[in-house]
């Protein structure tokens, strides 16, 4: 009995480690990503002054060749700063998501639900649930819909 207290007592503190490391690397992603988008917002100023300053220098001369050519140059680094804001989001996405596989984890879960006689229902918001008879059920909003009829082709 005494070495099943120990055991579990390690268990929980081996527990409460992994997760305050988890809690740790989520920060750390968090301030990598803020960091990352510093760094990307004083090159984005820095290219739109001197955007401005050609902008200027444009306007004073009013070639609007010039003038023309500077608005092409600001709008090709406004579309590059979404797609490095995109980038952005997109990695924060990942680096904050779970690595471990979705269905090892539901392996594990029925696993212990089993163990421990528990009835687990598992379900993804949105699926479409199939019956017994094998009819499906029709989403019930709009947006269930459409997701159906991207899948479906």
């Amino acid at each position: 009995m005494e070495g099943a207290r120990i055991y579990a007592a390690n268990a929980i503190r081996k527990k409460n480690e992994s997760l305050n490391f988890l809690r740790l690397a989520s920060r750390i992603d968090a301030t990598a990503s803020r960091v990352q988008t510093a760094v990307t917002m004083k090159k984005v100023t820095s290219s739109m002054t001197s955007v401005v300053k050609g902008m200027e220098k444009a306007m004073q001369s009013m070639n609007l060749e010039q003038i023309s050519l500077v608005m092409d140059k600001f709008e090709q680094q406004f579309e590059d700063l979404d797609v490095q804001t995109e980038y952005m989001e997109n990695s924060m996405g990942q680096t904050t998501a779970l690595t471990t596989p979705a269905d090892e984890v539901d392996t594990l879960m029925q696993q212990v639900a089993d163990e421990n006689g528990l009835e687990l229902q598992m379900e993804m918001p949105g699926a479409v649930q199939t019956k017994l008879g094998g009819v499906k059920e029709k989403p019930t909003d709009e947006l269930g819909e459409r997701l159906a009829k991207l899948r479906s082709g």
